[in-house]
């Protein structure tokens, strides 16, 4: 597999740990096979789902004869049918994600929650794709579900630099309108655009009927504002930059911030996606284990 310079893009020990609980979807999936994901359509599998009044052209097999013994009705069983799960990644590659705090860049960070994501999802027997795209360059790998496809993600990976302007908002789009059936997406991002832009992005993903899951990523130093001398501050997307005192503008930098994390949080549970923001100081196998877990338990109930 890949390796980069200080860590793996998979360790073979936090995809062992992982492994027992499988990423599931929140709402009903469209695929080609059967598997363990709810599908909209209903089928034949061991979980009732409903009866439904008898029309000429059913399979009569599916007749349940102790109901029509009690109400001298025809009623047929019908069962959640089970399909397998397409899940993209989607990685921000603009230049903001090369922020590097005391716990490595977030990029990297990010890197390695897409690979163990995909392992996890092929593993499976899941499809996993990749995108990623910054002002430079625009990679898409669709869904597959064989092993071999698991190599292609991590070179893809590997290249992957984070460089420009942020190009997330178009790509969402894109991808709403591109990915026809039913899919989980899941957004590996700090969420530096345009607010108004990225919520009809997160809508349109959500209008289409897609599982949708935000990764907002985050350094420590971006929320406590710890500087404690002189700072010049540079747009990692652009040219500006600013020459500033930290502690004269920390409470209102502070406020700000607050607000904008509020209304994506917001945003995200209006649209019923899954929004989990993410400190690039937590160890990323255990922010992957309790979203294995909580879509485990949502699933459940």
């Amino acid at each position: 597999m890949p390796e980069e310079s200080a860590q793996p893009l998979i360790e073979a020990d936090v995809v062992g740990r992982l492994m027992g609980q499988p990423l599931l979807a929140r709402f009903p999936m469209e695929g080609s096979v059967s598997g363990h994901h709810r599908s909209p359509h209903r089928g034949s599998s061991v979980e009732f789902a409903e009866y439904r009044n008898y029309v000429p052209g059913d399979d009569i097999r599916r007749l349940d004869w102790r109901v029509f013994a009690r109400t001298d009705r025809y009623y047929l069983k019908e069962f959640e049918a089970e399909t397998n799960l397409r899940c993209y990644v989607v990685l921000d590659c603009s230049g903001s994600m090369a922020f590097e705090g005391t716990h490595g860049t977030r990029f990297d960070y990010a890197k390695r929650l897409a690979a163990t994501l995909s392992y996890l999802v092929i593993n499976q027997g899941d499809a996993a794709g990749l995108v990623h795209v910054n002002a430079n360059n625009n990679t898409e790998i669709p869904p597959r579900r064989n092993a071999s496809h698991l190599q292609l993600i991590l070179d893809s990976l590997s290249q992957a630099q984070p460089k420009g302007e942020t190009q997330l908002i178009p790509l969402l789009h894109e991808l709403a309108e591109k990915a026809r059936r039913r899919a989980l997406v899941i957004i590996l991002s700090d969420c530096f655009c345009d607010e108004a832009e990225l919520r009809d992005a997160l809508q349109h993903l959500r209008f289409q009927k897609h599982d949708l899951a935000l990764f907002h990523l985050l350094d420590p130093l971006e929320l406590d504002f710890t500087f404690d001398r002189p700072v010049r501050f540079v747009d990692m997307e652009g040219s500006h930059s600013i020459v500033t005192e930290p502690a004269t503008i920390r409470a209102e930098y502070q406020t700000e911030l607050n607000r904008f994390l509020e209304r994506l949080r917001t945003d995200c549970h209006e649209f019923n996606a899954d929004y989990r923001r993410v400190t690039t100081d937590l160890p990323y196998d255990k922010v992957l284990a309790d979203f294995l877990t909580e879509r485990a338990g949502r699933g459940k109930r």
